[in-house]
């Protein structure tokens, strides 16, 4: 049986920011902060309310991770003193990577994330530079439905942090209680169910399966190895924690 996630001792990370379903704060986990880092689905669906909480929250920068194709009209005009950096984290031109995923089952669970982290290094460390080098303030960076783009942030976030696996996986897992109205809203509500079932057919979970990447997973080696400068690791670690770098 598929080990599964233990009950989240930060429950008061989930924020309510309107328009969005599956927004949370890392702070707690490891030795991150509150506020430094936020994860959500994609914020264009914010309302005004949303965005003034979000604002509210600390946010200073949004980082999108989307592709250019899914880009769509925000719901609500973004207030001034949010700047919005988009920088795509899939390279979608490089087919020969992606076609083989485009029908396996695997796809949108972290089982593709140590195929992902080793193909596409210069992708994450563009996406770490940035993060490192945005604006004073909170970061939320967003993908469609928060979770598998997202995640991949979020667990090289979490280990420059500290986060121990069980944590990862925990708040990894968090996002699929959410996703039936994430995609529901994205015209796709079958797809949470039809997940859900092939976990189950193949005997895993969430939990389980985000819990081998993150032991696996070193964010600093990886970042190193990726050709990141040590001062931009220490920054970005910094930042996570709220302490001096080193």
């Amino acid at each position: 049986m598929a080990a599964a996630a233990p009950p989240d001792p930060h429950a008061r990370r989930h924020l309510t920011w309107d328009g969005c379903l599956n927004v949370r704060d890392l702070g707690g986990l490891g030795r991150h902060t509150d506020g430094a880092f936020v994860r959500a689905d994609s914020v264009e669906k914010l309302t005004a309310a949303g965005w003034a909480a979000a604002h509210a929250h600390g946010v200073r920068t949004v980082l999108d991770l989307r592709n250019d194709d899914e880009q769509g009209a925000d719901a609500a005009l973004r207030p001034e003193g949010i700047t919005t950096v988009r920088l795509p984290l899939e390279d979608v031109a490089d087919t020969a990577f992606w076609e083989p995923w485009f029908t396996d089952w695997r796809w949108g669970t972290p089982l593709h994330y140590r195929p992902f982290l080793g193909h596409f290094p210069e992708r994450v460390a563009a996406t770490a530079e940035a993060l490192a080098a945005a604006a004073p303030g909170g970061v939320a960076f967003h993908c469609a439905a928060g979770r598998d783009r997202t995640g991949l942030v979020s667990l090289l976030l979490l280990s420059l942090a500290g986060a121990t696996p069980e944590e990862i996986a925990a708040d990894y897992a968090l996002s699929e209680e959410r996703m039936t109205p994430v995609f529901t809203t994205m015209g796709r509500a079958e797809e949470a169910a039809q997940l859900a079932a092939a976990y189950r057919s193949h005997a895993t979970s969430p939990y389980a399966e985000m819990l081998k990447v993150a032991r696996w997973f070193d964010g600093a080696a990886y970042l190193a190895a990726a050709g990141v400068p040590g001062t931009t690791v220490a920054a970005l670690r910094a930042r996570a924690t709220g302490q001096p770098p080193g």
